[in-house]
């Protein structure tokens, strides 16, 4: 479960910056999980929630913030959804050339009081 050591780098990300600005406690975080990123959003905010005790984020409100699955078609170079890295187009049945949204796996935002 990948998740878990995720959810501990996040918490550690999160007290450095805090660290910095000289504040002990955050009071939200914006995640972007993409639905391509290899991430169990689910799994990753159950484990966030069980790591965050006793950290600057253990009264944040957390936003998980999801990035659908994009990808360009090498062929008929159309842009389409992406459900899994294996899908393909559309229109032609190609893998795409590129993954162009949904792989992202970043903290966008730390909002301190």
């Amino acid at each position: 479960m990948h998740e878990l050591s995720l959810a501990l780098e996040v918490v550690d990300i999160a007290q450095r910056e805090a660290g910095k600005q000289g504040v002990t406690a955050v009071s939200e975080i914006l995640i972007e999980v993409g639905d391509l990123s290899g991430v169990e959003a689910d799994a990753f905010q159950s484990a966030l929630e069980l790591v965050v005790k006793d950290s600057v984020l253990e009264k944040a409100l957390v936003n998980l913030q999801r990035t659908p699955g994009t990808g360009k078609c090498r062929s008929c170079n159309v842009g389409f959804q992406m459900k899994t890295r294996v899908d393909t187009c559309p229109n032609c049945r190609c893998f795409p050339s590129e993954i162009t949204g949904g792989d992202e796996f970043r903290i966008v935002s730390l909002t301190i009081d």
